[in-house]
């Protein structure tokens, strides 16, 4: 069975939108699922939150999954330079690097995104990519998802009026991203 990490974004945690939802049906299937609880929006960090998922790095291989929202790709792409092993898939929905031009995300979001990514090594370190976004995302202006998606060499799958992906959008379930999760297994 395959090991999934979840990972939430600035100001969230793993029980909100429709993480835990996924989580369910992906333990359903007898997959086991990690979704870690990091600091936001006080101590968020790279750093801290690098101390935060270091537990679970050696569980990382060529049978793991990640799924990550919001700020969590941008993490995961720092992950994705550490790994010792290329992962099977990464899941992005929502995902950003640089300003978001909103200061209340960018002052703390700034340790993730405002860095030179070793985008060779990440597209190694990951068999496939996919990028989720909406075309009304009140957060995450498209064009970053583009950007972002440019870099790893896939396209944006975009997906009509789901805001940012979270409950406020009425994201407590997420069929599509499900369905292409099972396409992959």
């Amino acid at each position: 069975m395959t090991k999934f990490f979840m990972i939430h974004g600035a100001y969230g945690n793993p029980g909100e939108n429709w993480l835990p939802w996924l989580k369910e049906k992906l333990e359903e299937m007898g997959h086991t699922v990690f979704a870690p609880e990091f600091p936001t929006p006080e101590d968020q960090t790279l750093d801290n939150w690098m101390k935060a998922f270091e537990y679970y790095l050696h569980l990382m291989d060529n049978d793991t999954i990640v799924v990550a929202h919001s700020l969590g790709p941008a993490f995961i792409l720092s992950v994705l330079e550490k790994v010792e092993e290329p992962i099977k898939a990464a899941f992005f929905v929502s995902p950003f690097i640089g300003s978001l031009k909103n200061p209340d995300f960018d002052r703390i979001n700034k340790t993730f995104v405002h860095r030179e990514f070793n985008w060779d090594k990440i597209k190694k370190n990951c068999a496939k990519f996919f990028v989720f976004h909406s075309d009304n995302d009140p957060y995450v202006p498209l064009e970053k998802a583009e950007e972002f998606a440019k870099n790893l060499g896939v396209e944006v799958i975009l997906v009509k009026n789901a805001g940012h992906f979270n409950e406020k959008a009425g994201y407590t379930k997420f069929e599509m991203l499900f369905d292409k999760i099972k396409e992959e297994l």
